[in-house]
């Protein structure tokens, strides 16, 4: 059909966003990240060296915005909006006025919404043909998280939002409290990789290469992009997604389809889904067997934007069937489910 790019990803440097709500060790986990050999090739995004305190890592300025750090590393501030920021650093990097980097980390503040930097990193033209979204990182701390998730917004999307959950502080919480924290998290995002992390010591192999192609491997992986076993253990384990009532209505769940789908009954149908509750599509993945297309298509969005739909070589596996996470606030499964078998699953070419 020719419909859809080919997945580039492999050539495109890998962006990690690192976020977590107010206090909950993301500064720490940087300064650790930073030490490990293998990082030194890493660029650092932030809002202003002073509010991050880089534990006497900081040994030599560059025009202000930019910071040659002990580990070899390079650290920017974001001075204006993300998409100048990253094209700047990027065109330094190309005129070699710094030291060449391999991926990108950016450090949201605690108050901020992920959604627009992994939107940014999905489909704005002027960024995405150069990066791709590697993996979304939130630290939760482990004696206030139930509580910042109960309370606020901000919170709770960060933990939906995340590729990787990170445990802080559980030192300092009892075993309850963090056994409660968890079961939340996995109600919030059951596919998530859950780790606990002491003093931001955690392994940088164990964060990211969370992106659908691995170029360390040269290999698509898909069982771990999607992880649909975890939605269905999820749902065996504590009944219908839909009877949860905390986490501002956040559900997770996996709709799958074992026939080939048509294209534009599916596209039209995400395309409507967009228009009516684009707000509360927190994220949405899968992988997709279209009839007429040899290999798999993939599509991956935040709110109202998607990335172009790409193709894949070939299907990784022999299982072809359509898989498609949803993460959604106040959608319940059972009324997206009815929806897509009518619209999209039940419909012939």
């Amino acid at each position: 059909m020719g419909l859809f790019d080919v997945d580039k990803s492999a050539s495109r440097l890998p962006v990690s966003v690192i976020t977590g709500f107010l206090g909950s060790g993301k500064t720490t986990l940087l300064n650790k990240l930073l030490r490990h050999d293998g990082m030194g090739d890493s660029a650092v995004i932030i809002n202003e060296f002073g509010e991050v305190a880089l534990d006497h890592l900081l040994v030599e300025a560059i025009e202000g915005e930019i910071a040659v750090l002990a580990s070899g590393c390079i650290c920017c501030t974001l001075r204006s909006d993300l998409e100048q920021t990253l094209r700047g650093l990027l065109a330094r990097r190309d005129r070699g006025d710094v030291p060449a980097f391999s991926r990108i980390l950016v450090e949201t503040t605690g108050l901020a919404d992920p959604a627009p930097i992994v939107q940014l990193l999905l489909n704005n033209p002027l960024v995405s043909h150069f990066v791709r979204l590697d993996a979304v990182v939130t630290t939760v701390d482990a004696v206030n998280g139930v509580r910042q998730i109960d309370a606020h917004t901000e919170a709770a999307k960060q933990a939906a939002l995340a590729d990787r959950l990170l445990l802080t502080k559980t030192d300092l919480a009892s075993p309850e409290m963090t056994a409660q924290l968890q079961r939340r998290l996995v109600a919030l995002n059951p596919a998530a990789a859950q780790h606990v992390v002491m003093n931001g010591e955690i392994a940088p192999d164990a964060l990211f290469g969370a992106a659908l192609f691995d170029p360390a491997r040269k290999m698509v992986d898909v069982g771990r992009w999607i992880n649909e076993d975890a939605y269905a253990s999820h749902r065996h384990d504590h009944g219908d997604l839909d009877q949860h009532d905390h986490d501002h209505e956040i559900v997770a769940f996996c709709l799958s389809s074992d026939q080939p789908l048509s294209w534009q009954a599916l596209s039209t149908w995400l395309g409507r889904l967009r228009r009516s509750d684009g707000d509360n599509l927190l994220r949405v993945k899968g992988i997709l067997n279209l009839i007429g297309e040899r290999g798999p298509v993939v599509i991956h969005g935040v709110h109202h934007i998607f990335h172009p739909p790409v193709i894949l070589d070939a299907w990784p596996d022999s299982d072809h069937r359509t898989r498609i996470v949803f993460i959604v606030r106040g959608i319940g499964r059972s009324e997206l489910e009815e929806s897509f078998l009518a619209h999209v699953a039940g419909v012939q070419a």
